[in-house]
C-alpha cells in the first residue's frame, strides 16, 4: 500500500464524507477493491476516526458554535481531558500545539448558553485554568 494512493483516497473523502467506494476509486484513479482495503485498514488503525458533515455555522439555526482554547494544569491533563471527552456539549476535542493545550468545538444554543457551558460545566473540571472562546460566524471554505 503506498502512501501516494493513500493520500488521493483520503483526500477524495476529506472533500466529500459521504462519496461510494465507487466515486472515491474513480476520483482517486484506483480500483474499489483497493479502496475498500485502504479504508478498512485506515479505520482499524485509527487514520479515519469518524465521518462528519461540514456545518455553516451561520445557517445552523438554534446553535451557536465556537472554538474554545483550553489551558490545563500539566498534572491534571489527563484526567481533564477525560471529563473534557464527556461532555455533551463539547462536538471535537483537540490536542494543540499553539497558544492553549486543548482546542475544543462547543456547541448550543446561543452564545449565552455557550458562555454558561464554558462556567458550568469546562471551568468547573478540576485543572482546567482558563478557557478562551472564539465564536465561528460564517463558513468560507
Amino acid at each position: 500500500m503506498t502512501a501516494e494512493t493513500e493520500d488521493r483516497i483520503l483526500a477524495v473523502l476529506e472533500d466529500d464524507a459521504q462519496a461510494s467506494y465507487t466515486e472515491i476509486a474513480e476520483r482517486a484513479g484506483v480500483s474499489k477493491p483497493t479502496v475498500r482495503k485502504y479504508i478498512e485498514r485506515l479505520e482499524s488503525e485509527g487514520v479515519i476516526v469518524g465521518y462528519s458533515a461540514d456545518v455553516d455555522p451561520k445557517k445552523l439555526s438554534g446553535k451557536s458554535i465556537a472554538l474554545v482554547g483550553i489551558d490545563v494544569a500539566s498534572e491534571r491533563y489527563v484526567e481533564v481531558t477525560r471529563e473534557l471527552k464527556d461532555l455533551d456539549v463539547i462536538e471535537s476535542l483537540y490536542t494543540s500545539s499553539g497558544d492553549h493545550m486543548l482546542m475544543a468545538e462547543v456547541r448550543a444554543g446561543d452564545g449565552d448558553a455557550v458562555g454558561e457551558a464554558i462556567r458550568d460545566e469546562i471551568l468547573s473540571i478540576d485543572g482546567v485554568e482558563a478557557a478562551h472562546p472564539s465564536f465561528l460566524q460564517e463558513r468560507l471554505k
